[in-house]
């Protein structure tokens, strides 16, 4: 009897030991250039973000983080690249809200799992707008209402994709007003905002950072932007809540995951490094050139964001009606 229980404690103390003899994973991470996957085309504003925090994750990491875009399939395409990639934070995923929210409510079948990827980051946010064409008719928020409403089914809208934020901003404003509107997806925000200038679409929910220079030159007209207050940048710009749609929110976001089963402490070293860099004076700079708003927070905060994000919005379209593809 206490030949076996000598055993036993000999077998826990084996089992414990490498438990407390595990060096930090942290510590030497990373020792290599890591891959950072942009779910978009190269060009609007989730590129530009990802690019500012890749040169400075590297000044301050010390090795290089290579941004490479693998659009395709609202974010899929990239995401299934980070999903399947080695968990030992060599590849990240930077991505718009889809591939984490909306895509497992838009596709009848993914080739990852967008809750097992492990959540690092909220880097930015962007604000949503009101952009028409710069001829159309309505030139104010409220007029822009009256003629949806006026003319149903004879706007058209782009979109950077099916189930992508602009795409559903618009879906949710359809249901709260009692509009309908025709929708036009794009690959990308470029393409978009190409045929918006050119005059083959109407309108697009959009955020501001892409939308604020065509504003500015004249190329194309905000009428409202979609936050709860007006901004700062756009002082004399209504909200949608103002121009008569109640409770009418909407942003996107940029966020930073990692592989399934990523090492919790390199996850926390990613967080805190970004964290850091939304802090820095040299970053708000470039925040407020690029009219975003800085995010950050925890992983955990980050899990529990985007859960509340698939949920709302994952209602949006099943009362719209958008089937599965």
């Amino acid at each position: 009897m206490l030949k076996r229980l000598f055993l036993l404690a000999a077998t826990g103390a084996l089992l414990a030991m490498p438990v407390a003899a595990q060096p930090d994973v942290a510590a030497s991470y990373p020792s290599r250039s890591v891959r950072v996957i942009v779910t978009v085309p190269a060009g609007g504003g989730v590129d530009s973000v990802t690019r500012i925090f890749a040169d400075k994750l590297q000044r301050r990491l010390g090795q290089s983080f290579v941004v490479e875009n693998q659009a395709g399939a609202g974010g899929n395409v990239g995401a299934s690249t980070v999903y399947g990639a080695a968990p030992d934070g060599y590849t990240l995923m930077s991505s718009q809200p889809a591939p984490l929210t909306t895509n497992i409510a838009l596709y009848k079948k993914l080739s990852f799992d967008p809750a097992a990827l492990e959540p690092v980051v909220i880097m930015s946010r962007f604000p949503n707008v009101l952009l028409v064409r710069k001829d159309f008719p309505a030139k104010t928020a409220a007029e822009f209402i009256a003629y949806a409403k006026a003319n149903p089914g004879k706007l058209n809208y782009g979109s950077q994709g099916i189930g992508t934020t602009s795409h559903l901003t618009t879906e949710l404003f359809m249901s709260l007003t009692g509009t309908k509107m025709v929708h036009v997806p794009y690959k990308g925000t470029a393409p978009a905002l190409n045929d918006l200038m050119a005059g083959q679409v109407d309108f697009i929910f959009m955020e501001l950072s892409s939308a604020v220079r065509l504003h500015q030159g004249g190329n194309a007209r905000i009428l409202a932007v979609a936050t709860d207050k007006r901004l700062d940048s756009l002082a004399d710009i209504p909200t949608m809540i103002e121009a008569g749609v109640p409770g009418f929110v909407s942003d996107t976001w940029n966020a930073l995951s990692a592989p399934p089963k990523t090492p919790a402490p390199i996850v926390g070293k990613l967080n805190a490094a970004v964290n850091d860099i939304i802090g820095a004076p040299e970053t708000k700079k470039q925040f407020e050139e690029l009219n975003l708003l800085p995010a950050g927070g925890s992983p955990a905060e980050m899990a529990k964001f985007v859960k509340e994000e698939t949920r709302r919005w994952t209602e949006v379209i099943r009362r719209a009606g958008i089937q599965p593809e």
